[in-house]
């Protein structure tokens, strides 16, 4: 247990600057440990003292020149005794499934990696069951050599502990959890602030239009956020990690300064950078998990993760419902801090790198400081020598605007999402005019309606899940991937849920009907919303792999910024057309959407065929 711990914190930010105050001596790596050996290097040379021994007119000049030739393009595994192997102090690499090796070891070599392919494309899944099948026996990996003399470096074994993707089950739910408690938090803190509105108008003599900036504000601000911090989490010298760390304890911090603001100018300042600090979870939330699950799993792992962005709005009202109304309006904001304040220390903690990229440059540095060999190099670190945050920026903000403006299918994905995004945003100002307004509810019981939403999202989580487990995932062993319109599936049954809960919200929210009754369309809209966004993001980046991190900034910042929109003119629209009408015009436009996704489901190939940025 005490090992367990210790690994944990090791590559968690506070091991990490542990290691590096004391230069190496705390949370010290296997390159850092006396006696430590590469493993391919003593793997190599006792298969070469071998093939010595046993072959009797070996020219040995030749066999030691053969030593600097590049490895075979194979993943056939070559074999090296096991004692000869401890004996060099090979053992000091731990593995899950060293202790059952067989007399000999295997040595594979590879001739790509997951790291040299790209996410969500048929080229990484077949790679990913490739290695799931070699992880089942540990093997040492030989690394390759590129033409001009760069050794790779590379996992050392095929069950290597420092890859993500071999992480134990509860290893890799627990850094699953902690995401999810991280985004939880920033999008719970969005819609927390509502429950103050009414105070927060009194208190600053603002109307109810300005009096909601302070949650389009937030919002918009964390929309804005992936289009920064996105491109940095690509680059391998920085990681997942860096931005986490750095941009949340910001967000911790700006919640002090919020919680007591004396103006509403700077409220509002503050919560736009409140939640423009909180995005990398928004931002690369959705890459954490593609570090640890392959394509095959990912789908459960981005279902939770989605689940929490998705409920965490509509339980902000309930957070600060009651509270708000015994304590004030400041309160709603002090319990993003207590909420944020535990979570930034876990990550503090407990929160290992899962970049790739990163933890192989990392390693690679660390070698060429034990061997001397400016040679050794991962592949992260010579693409990065090609890469720059301003290039990488640039790529980032200007491809998604060109995809967006050029290409039918993901223009059309963009406004629906954002439309679906923006309605839900909306209901945060028409419930006070629903339940306070016509059933009498107070501020803590408001908060409760919105429950419903967290129904609705558990009925949709049960129908997805259902749906990867028995259908998706069968057909992805047994056909590959597919087509993209293959994930929208689901999105067909779904839409239609949109646009009929609408309706049913719209026309049943009166005081001659029982309260219930609305809530319970919203519950059909929630799931419906739920099931589409989840098809979406699937399709999305299998669309174009190579801009699947461009397309995630591209949505978020889209949908952010009609979901600002939305809680500005929610409120006018409500009031001037009524509840029943304006919730009928958004559901006329819903219904729009219903006749786009058939379409993109029957005509998304060809439209593709003909696209520029379509993969050759």
């Amino acid at each position: 247990m005490g090992k367990a711990v210790l690994d944990a914190i090791q590559d968690a930010p506070l091991g990490q600057v542990l290691h590096w105050v004391s230069k190496g001596k705390l949370f010290a790596f296997p390159e850092q440990h006396p006696g430590f050996t590469i493993p391919w290097e003593r793997a190599t040379a006792s298969e070469k003292e071998k093939e010595i021994e046993t072959t009797p007119n070996v020219d040995v000049s030749r066999e030691t020149s053969n030593a600097t030739t590049p490895h075979a393009v194979s993943r056939e595994p070559s074999y090296a005794n096991r004692e000869d192997i401890e004996a060099r102090h090979l053992s000091t690499i731990p593995t899950a499934h060293s202790a059952a090796r067989a007399d000999f070891t295997v040595v594979t070599t590879r001739t790509r990696t997951r790291e040299q392919t790209l996410p969500y494309s048929q080229e990484r899944f077949e790679v990913e069951q490739e290695e799931a099948v070699e992880r089942q026996q540990s093997s040492i990996i030989a690394p390759q050599t590129t033409a001009d003399g760069i050794t790779l470096v590379d996992w050392y074994t095929t069950d290597d502990p420092a890859n993500p993707q071999n992480w134990g089950s509860w290893k890799k739910v627990w850094v699953s959890f902690i995401i999810f408690m991280y985004t939880f938090v920033v999008y719970s803190a969005s819609a927390i602030y509502t429950s103050a509105e009414p105070q927060v108008m009194a208190k600053f003599g603002v109307g109810q239009s300005k009096a909601s900036l302070g949650l389009s504000m937030y919002v918009l601000g964390y929309g804005f956020g992936p289009m920064i911090f996105s491109p940095l989490s690509e680059i391998p010298a920085i990681g997942r990690n860096i931005p986490y760390i750095v941009s949340f304890g910001l967000f911790v911090i700006l919640c002090v300064p919020t919680a007591l603001a004396n103006s509403y100018a700077s409220l509002l300042v503050l919560r736009f950078l409140t939640g423009f600090m909180g995005s990398p979870c928004l931002a690369t939330g959705g890459a954490t998990m593609g570090d640890m699950y392959g394509l095959l799993k990912l789908p459960y792992a981005l279902t939770a993760w989605v689940a929490a962005a998705f409920c965490a709005p509509a339980l902000g009202p309930v957070l600060s419902g009651f509270s708000v109304v015994a304590e004030g309006w400041r309160w709603a904001l002090w319990e993003v801090l207590w909420m944020s304040s535990p979570i930034f220390v876990l990550m503090l903690l407990s929160m290992p790198e899962t970049s790739a990229s990163n933890i192989l440059l990392r390693r690679a540095q660390r070698l060429r400081k034990l061997t001397g060999n400016p040679n050794l190099k991962s592949q992260g670190e010579i693409d990065q020598g090609s890469m720059s945050f301003s290039k990488v920026a640039i790529e980032q903000m200007w491809k998604p605007v060109e995809i967006f403006l050029k290409d039918p299918a993901v223009f059309f994905t963009n406004v629906y999402t954002s439309l679906i995004y923006g309605i839900y945003y909306s209901f945060f100002e028409a419930f006070p005019l629903v339940y306070v307004g016509m059933y009498g509810f107070n501020i803590g019981e408001l908060g409760v309606v919105f429950i419903c939403i967290v129904v609705g999202c558990v009925f949709g989580i049960l129908i997805y899940v259902a749906y990867v487990y028995y259908y998706l995932e069968p057909d992805i062993k047994k056909n590959g991937l597919r087509a993209q319109e293959h994930r929208l599936v689901p999105a067909l049954f779904a839409t239609t849920l949109l646009p009929a809960g609408m309706f049913w919200f719209g026309w049943t929210s009166t005081p001659h009907i029982h309260w219930i009754v609305s809530i319970i369309g919203i519950t059909f809209y929630a799931c419906g919303a739920f099931i589409l966004f989840q098809c979406i993001f699937m399709y999305l980046p299998l669309t174009y792999p190579q801009y699947a991190a461009s397309l995630f900034a591209a949505n978020d910042l889209c949908r952010s910024a009609l979901a600002a929109g939305s809680i500005i003119y929610a409120h006018p629209l409500y009031v001037n057309l009524g509840i029943g009408r304006g919730i009928s015009v958004l559901g006329g436009l819903l219904c729009g959407g219903v006749i786009g996704i058939w379409a993109l489901w029957y005509w998304g190939g060809s439209l593709r065929a003909k696209s520029k940025f379509a993969m050759s």
